[in-house]
């Protein structure tokens, strides 16, 4: 007797329902609430600046009574003119415009410098500095500031401007930027300038250097905001106040050297002035500050 094996029938796959179309009331719903994030959240980051602004405008009543009022009540600049015939703020500003323009020079031709070096020459060892630059650039600079004032001290360079200029004068991530920037560049640009007789450095700075324009501007910024703002620094290498930059001196005033009173306006008067110079700056350069760093970050 033969037994014959039916297969079970196949099943036919179920049908998916069909996705609904997202409606035009639906985007817009969507929309909106996304726009009511985004406000959301540049409100809580702009606020404070909105709080520093306004309280530097108050009496000093008014900035203890309502610290968080977004309107002065009443409306007056005695903060500003406290803040040049009461304190040392002239000096802070003109010892931080000496220190940056310094700063901001050597760092763009030194960091320049050693980029086109690593981007270009071969010579032994290229491949292990490059290695310690981008070490470097993920070391704390809390953990350098002890032997930065040894050295300082040795050299005899402390409580003095060279002691503010000289160790910040090249940085590892303007190494890094002007590196990746140079090797963008084609080779047979350099090719061509050493055939009509430039040396390397005529190649560099003549040739190459202007073709990386982006870069610079980039590394400019960065240098310019990095030197204005820096404050651990100046800890380490200066003591007398005639030394004392915009952040170190703002940092004396917080820290009660005026006297009693909470000073919110004046001190925030003077937090404000410092501000402006580097928030023009980098508005002004924004789309410069974005291309560069691309194109810094990103070999092409």
């Amino acid at each position: 007797m033969t037994t014959t094996i039916i297969p079970p029938a196949k099943q036919a796959p179920a049908e998916r329902a069909p996705l609904r179309p997202t409606t035009a009331s639906q985007r817009a719903a969507t929309r909106i609430v996304g726009y009511a994030a985004l406000a959301f959240f540049s409100l809580v980051f702009i606020y404070p600046f909105v709080i520093q602004l306004a309280s530097s405008f108050k009496s000093e009543p008014d900035a203890a009574a309502n610290p968080l009022s977004p309107t002065p009540d009443p409306f007056t600049t005695d903060s500003f003119i406290r803040i040049f015939d009461g304190t040392d703020f002239p000096r802070w500003l003109v010892n931080s415009v000496l220190v940056t323009l310094l700063v901001t020079a050597g760092r763009v031709f030194l960091d320049s410098l050693a980029g086109y070096a690593l981007a270009r020459l071969r010579f032994r060892g290229r491949g292990a500095v490059f290695a310690m630059i981008i070490a470097m650039m993920s070391v704390p600079g809390v953990v350098l500031l002890i032997p930065k004032f040894l050295v300082l001290k040795q050299l005899g360079l402390y409580d003095s401007y060279a002691g503010l200029v000289l160790p910040v004068l090249v940085d590892a991530t303007g190494v890094f930027i002007m590196k990746q920037s140079f090797e963008v560049v084609p080779v047979q640009v350099e090719e061509a300038a050493r055939i009509d007789g430039a040396g390397i450095f005529r190649t560099y700075w003549s040739v190459v250097l202007p073709m990386v324009r982006p870069g610079l501007l980039a590394l400019t910024i960065l240098s310019f905001q990095n030197s204005w703002n820096e404050f651990p620094h100046t800890l380490v290498a200066v003591e007398s106040p005639q030394y004392f930059t915009l952040p170190r001196g703002l940092a004396d005033l917080v820290s009660g050297s005026l006297g009693a009173g909470t000073q919110y306006p004046l001190k925030l008067g003077a937090a404000l002035l410092a501000t402006i110079p580097v928030a023009i700056i980098f508005f002004v350069f924004q789309r410069y500050f974005v291309r560069g760093a691309t194109e810094g970050g990103v070999k092409g």
